[in-house]
Formats: structure tokens, C-alpha cells, sequence
């Protein structure tokens, strides 16, 4: 196959569905249209808008094609997500939001049969946050249904399927807390045999690999070489690392920034052990593109900013700067107080609580986000730079936290949305990567120490 010039990667995060045109001889942007992710409330349970994404995808792939070109399409997802399909292709059911909370009966009964944190690396996590508790939620509500799912697939090969009608899953999202996947052995963990799914699931391929060309009747409707290949697609978290994975071999790490902040350390050895980690403290084994096993940990950040923000845009003075810093104004997690480091904890403020809109408010929060990242590179045992990629590279007060807890560089990818030149990179098949070694280096960093000693005092303090 000869490379493509032009990707059209389709990017479903949980706060936005995107569709950006990637050149993958400049890894920039050509262009970017998105979409909210709006969840529908049922019947029969909360579940995504495929339809509107399909439509909107659609429409937006013509306007790419005749504008730009597309050469070829990548796919990248958020984790958390399976699709159902009947005998004929179509959904069994509609698409489960991982959000959805079970009752007290179907938790417990979950739990009895979950493998241990040891084998999948995958801790027990609040509503459908493990696959393998959607699925048996699923099951469960409705007896009928393991009868009339024929195929399991990922959320990357759902919209592949319908691109391609070929059905697959892929390492990475299998790999990313599922429960149903063992990251140690690169295998199927006893949780598909204890659900009876274990002959549903569709064949585990690599992300980079191609899945298929887009069926004629998608070619006919955007106007694409009916030859344009689809690769199989890759969770977004692994989608940031990639990069990274094919171009570093000495030890980093990638904090990948979004609704969720996920901070990955990359060991920069096959051989090298995973650390100790700590499932009560939002710690997993991640899979990368490659079938590796990666610790990560993780929280909601990108939700987070958006409750404590209140849809208020970001401007800060320098004198903003100054007063959190003199006046020790802080924010305590956790603002989602059911995922990440500091579960059970409730957000409060110390000291005054400044007013919503406030620059003030924004420079706390940055601090805040910088410090729980930093609490998350340090139970994954991070060495090296710290790569940020997504919204977050772009806030100077985050990045300068960061870099000052952490006591390492910090790099920031300038990228829209570092997923999507991610998924493109999986048509890289160059010894040389077409991007600089390291990203540009943030060189702002102050002393931060006294901020610091005191965020951390004030975490470990019984509130």
C-alpha cells in the first residue's frame, strides 16, 4: 500500500465526537469539525447518539474529501465502550453509556465473579468503567440478550464495522480496564468464559493493521475511492502514547488530557517491571499499540475543570498568580470525588473560595489539575520528561505546576487534539518519525515549593 498523505481520523471522546483531516507528511491539523457527545436517556438504558455521529461523520468525511482529499481513515475512541451486534450487523442494543450506575444486587453479584486486580491489572471501578461490568449489567437486565449478540467488538471497531462491515477489537481497548483482558500474559482473561461470551468476541487485532476498504455504499455517499483503507484503531489514551512508543526508548511519560487525564509511564525497557500499584487509588495496567503493558493512572480532570470553570473562559493576571501563591489559595480534591487518587475525598477549598470567572479561580484550579497529575506520575513510578498532550499543553499555570512538582521537563505537544496525529501516526510505517525527539519545553517554572509542601499536607490530613 502506498502512504497515505492525507487521514481522516474519527475521534469519539466522551465530551465531543470529532472528525480532523491529519497530514501525515507535517503531523498537522488540515482541518477539525466536532460535535457534542450528548448521551440519550433510553430506553433501554443511557446510551450514545450513534445515529447523529454516524450522520454527522458522514457529511463531514464528503466535505473533507472535496476540499482536501482523504487518503485513508484511522479511528480512535474513548475506553469503556463495547458495542453488541446481532446476527445481520446492526446493534443488538443500543450502545451502553459507561456513566450508567446498577443497582446495589447486580454490583454484588459482579463483583463475586471479577478476576483479581493481579491478573488484569484492572481495579473495580464506579458503574461501566469495566467492561466486563457493562457487559454483565447487560445480561443481566435483559436474559434474552446473549442469545441475540453474535459479535463483541471494541468502540474503535464499531464505527470500523460500519466503515467496513469487517468486525475486530483491538489489544489497546481490550486493554484498558475492561476486566476481560490479561495485560501480563497478552491473553483473555476467565472473565469472558464466566460470562459466556468467550466464542462473541470478535478477533483481537493490532491497531495498526488494516481492517478493511470502506464498503461501496460509504464510498458512494462521500464520494471516497471505494480502495480507502480503514486501519483496526486505537483507544485515545494509547492513541497519545503512540508516538512516544515508536519513537523513545529511553524511560518518559505521556499525560494525556481530556475529559480524562491519563498519565502513562513509559519504562523504556520490555523487560523492566511494573511497579507496585495501587488499585484503590485509580491505578491500571493499560495496553499499548504494540501489546506492552503500561502503568497509568488516572482522574476526570477535563470533567473536573468544567464543574470548577462553570463555563467561564481562563484569563489570568500576573497579580492573579501572585495572590494564590502568597495566599496559599488552593483546591482540594476531589471535584469527582468516584475516580482518581483520592477516592472518597470531597472537594473543599482552603481559604476563601474565589468567585466563579475569577482569574484567581483559574490559576487555583491549574494548580489543583497540575498537582493531581503529578500525584498520578508519581504511584505509576514516572521517570524522565513528562509529555502533555491535548487541552491541558496549552495552560501555561498547569504546565509550570507540573513541572515544578514534579522536579522533571516538561514538553507540551502543540497538536489540536494529540489523539488524533496518534491514530494517523498508525499509517507511519518509516524508520524515521516525522516529529522532533523531544516537543518544544515549556520554560516557565517557579518555586513552588511552599505551595506545594502544604497541598500535600492538607491531602493526607482525615477530611
Amino acid at each position: 500500500m502506498i502512504k497515505p498523505q492525507h487521514i481522516a481520523v474519527i475521534d469519539i471522546g466522551k465530551t465531543n465526537a470529532k472528525l480532523a483531516l491529519v497530514d501525515l507528511a507535517t503531523l498537522t491539523e488540515v482541518a477539525v469539525v466536532t460535535r457534542p457527545n450528548a448521551v440519550r436517556p433510553g430506553p433501554p438504558w443511557p446510551h450514545y447518539d450513534v445515529d447523529g455521529h454516524w450522520a454527522f461523520l458522514l457529511g463531514a468525511l464528503a466535505t473533507f474529501h472535496r476540499d482536501h482529499r482523504v487518503d485513508a481513515i484511522s479511528i480512535t475512541t474513548h475506553g469503556a465502550c463495547a458495542a453488541l451486534l446481532a446476527a445481520d450487523g446492526s446493534l443488538a442494543v443500543p450502545i451502553l453509556d459507561y456513566e450508567h450506575q446498577y443497582p446495589a444486587k447486580i454490583i454484588a453479584a459482579y463483583d463475586a465473579i471479577k478476576p483479581d486486580f493481579a491478573q488484569t491489572g484492572s481495579p473495580r471501578m464506579v458503574g461501566g468503567l469495566n467492561i466486563g461490568a457493562q457487559l454483565h449489567y447487560q445480561f443481566s437486565t435483559d436474559p434474552t440478550l446473549r442469545d441475540r449478540t453474535a459479535l463483541i467488538v471494541t468502540y474503535p471497531q464499531f464505527w470500523g464495522h460500519r466503515l467496513t462491515g469487517i468486525a475486530a477489537t483491538d489489544v489497546t481497548s481490550l486493554g484498558c480496564h475492561t476486566d476481560i483482558w490479561d495485560p501480563h500474559k497478552g491473553a483473555f482473561s476467565n472473565l469472558p468464559a464466566a460470562l459466556g461470551v468467550q466464542d462473541k468476541i470478535a478477533p483481537v487485532r493490532r491497531p495498526s493493521d488494516i481492517l478493511g476498504p470502506i464498503l461501496p455504499e460509504i464510498a458512494q455517499t462521500t464520494g471516497l475511492d471505494p480502495n480507502t483503507p480503514v486501519c483496526v484503531g486505537i483507544h485515545d489514551s494509547n492513541a497519545s502514547l503512540y508516538p512516544h512508543v515508536i519513537s523513545r526508548d529511553e524511560p518518559a511519560a505521556v499525560v494525556s488530557t481530556g475529559t480524562w487525564v491519563i498519565a502513562m509511564s513509559l519504562m523504556g525497557d520490555e523487560a523492566a517491571a511494573i511497579p507496585p500499584l495501587d488499585p484503590a487509588r485509580d491505578t491500571i495496567v493499560n495496553v499499548n499499540a504494540l501489546g506492552q503493558p503500561v502503568p497509568s493512572a488516572r482522574f476526570m480532570g477535563g470533567r473536573e475543570y468544567e464543574v470548577i470553570q462553570n463555563g467561564h473562559p481562563y484569563a489570568i493576571t500576573r497579580q492573579d498568580v501572585t495572590s494564590v501563591l502568597q495566599g496559599s489559595l488552593m483546591l482540594l480534591p476531589s471535584v469527582e470525588c468516584d475516580t482518581g487518587p483520592f477516592q472518597g475525598c470531597r472537594m473543599e477549598w482552603l481559604n476563601e473560595e474565589p468567585p466563579v470567572g475569577t482569574g484567581q479561580r483559574s490559576v487555583a484550579l491549574s494548580y489543583y489539575l497540575a498537582l493531581m497529575t503529578g500525584t498520578c506520575l508519581e504511584l505509576v513510578e514516572a521517570e524522565g520528561p513528562s509529555i502533555v498532550e491535548g487541552p491541558f499543553a496549552r495552560n501555561a499555570e498547569y504546565v509550570a505546576m507540573l513541572k515544578a512538582v514534579t522536579g522533571r521537563p516538561v514538553f507540551t505537544s502543540e497538536a489540536v487534539t494529540g489523539t488524533s496525529i496518534g491514530a494517523a501516526l498508525l499509517y507511519n510505517h518509516d524508520e524515521n518519525l516525522p516529529i522532533a525527539s523531544d516537543p518544544k519545553s515549556s520554560d516557565v517554572g517557579r518555586d513552588f515549593s511552599d505551595y506545594i509542601d502544604l497541598w500535600r499536607t492538607s491531602v493526607q490530613t482525615d477530611r
